[in-house]
């Protein structure tokens, strides 16, 4: 309901004259021109060009951050080794890295791919690192008297003691991919949403980038809405 109230509010206030055609075209012209994009095939092309950037940055970020994190907070020496690097970069505004990743692996994909990466390792990292720092204690000291290896602790004990702090990171990090991967793409790419973007609007073409901003958009909200049931059905246990 909300949102069929936003979109009633849009069309009406762009129709009367309310807002310029300009800042906001009426919704019924971003739609014609988001079918429009979707029947050449443009949407297409460029939305995989961007759901790879996105997907193999944010799975570099889960699996390498999650490891870190736990790891950090299970070896002294790893935390105060990598504690303050992450504590130092983590308020730093993420898109300030693309000229460096552009520097380093230039104008492709892997620029971008190492910029979700950096940006989205962090908060994975930081949940995981508190989620284990918070395991229970009496449950690792049991399982240490029943003689339980410390590969085993970390993943029967640590692990899923570990579980919620990491996947609320993990969905911070998730929304930070879609923010990082336009961000990237406006600016140094030739292919993706960011770059459907910039290209309309210099374009004049304002419907078909607000199409763009509203896929984006409902991707990102779309997301975050399967990756909470995930999270609901992998912390059932817990209830």
């Amino acid at each position: 309901m909300p949102l069929l109230l936003i979109a009633l509010a849009w069309e009406a206030s762009a129709r009367a004259g309310l807002v310029s055609s300009l800042a906001l075209p009426p919704l019924s012209k971003v739609v014609t021109a988001w079918f429009d994009l979707a029947q050449s095939g443009d949407l297409l092309v460029n939305g995989l060009s961007s759901l790879y950037r996105a997907g193999a940055g944010l799975a570099l970020a889960i699996v390498i951050g999650a490891t870190l994190g736990v790891f950090m907070a299970w070896w002294r020496p790893l935390n105060v080794l990598v504690g303050p690097l992450v504590e130092l970069f983590y308020p730093m505004p993420k898109s300030a890295l693309i000229p460096v990743t552009v520097l380093w692996l230039g104008f492709g994909d892997g620029s971008k791919i190492l910029l979700i990466f950096l940006g989205c390792m962090l908060p994975v990292t930081l949940g995981a690192f508190n989620g284990a720092r918070g395991s229970d204690r009496s449950l690792v000291w049991s399982a240490r008297s029943m003689g339980a290896s410390q590969l085993r602790m970390l993943w029967d004990v640590v692990l899923p003691s570990a579980m919620p702090e990491l996947l609320a990171g993990v969905r911070t990090a998730l929304a930070l991919s879609f923010v990082l991967l336009v961000s990237s793409e406006l600016i140094v790419a030739r292919r993706g949403f960011g770059y459907m973007i910039g290209f309309l609007g210099a374009d004049g073409s304002y419907d078909a980038m607000f199409a763009v901003v509203m896929t984006v958009a409902l991707l990102g909200f779309a997301a975050d809405r399967a990756y909470q049931a995930l999270m609901r059905a992998v912390l059932r246990w817990r209830e």
